[in-house]
């Protein structure tokens, strides 16, 4: 079970800056004219909106995505449009962060059953008959 730590990926919005180069996805001759990549860049490190702890929670749990600087770089070339390579890329990033941010709900520890027991002892039991029946004699 998984639980999800307050926060808003939509506020980190004015802190991400994003760039078009060209792409080598589809679309022929159309690819060689227009800039349809988009990099989107996060400076985590230097980030207004995030506290301390959140800081380190993402550098801690999205290090391989992590530049040495601190920044986050993502981008998406898949589709024709740069507007829809735009969304692509901050839906990953919001992936990203929800992943970042989930926090794994602790297991209580519980004693299993009486009946579990026995159960387990019979199988056991079995299992060992039946082991015992395969000698010789």
């Amino acid at each position: 079970m998984w639980r999800k730590k307050n926060i808003n990926a939509d506020y980190l919005m004015k802190e991400l800056s994003f760039n078009a180069t060209g792409s080598s996805g589809p679309g022929g001759q159309h690819v060689n004219r227009v800039n349809t990549k988009v990099n989107l860049r996060f400076d985590i490190v230097n980030s207004v909106l995030l506290t301390n702890d959140e800081k380190q929670l993402i550098l801690n749990r999205l290090y391989s995505k992590i530049t040495g600087r601190g920044f986050l770089r993502l981008s998406a070339q898949a589709e024709r449009s740069q507007l829809m390579n735009k969304q692509a890329v901050i839906q990953k990033f919001n992936i990203l962060l929800e992943k970042a941010f989930f926090v794994k709900k602790k297991r209580k520890a519980t004693r299993p059953s009486k009946s579990a027991i026995q159960k387990r002892l019979d199988d056991k039991k079995k299992l060992s008959e039946k082991k015992m029946q395969r000698k010789n004699v």
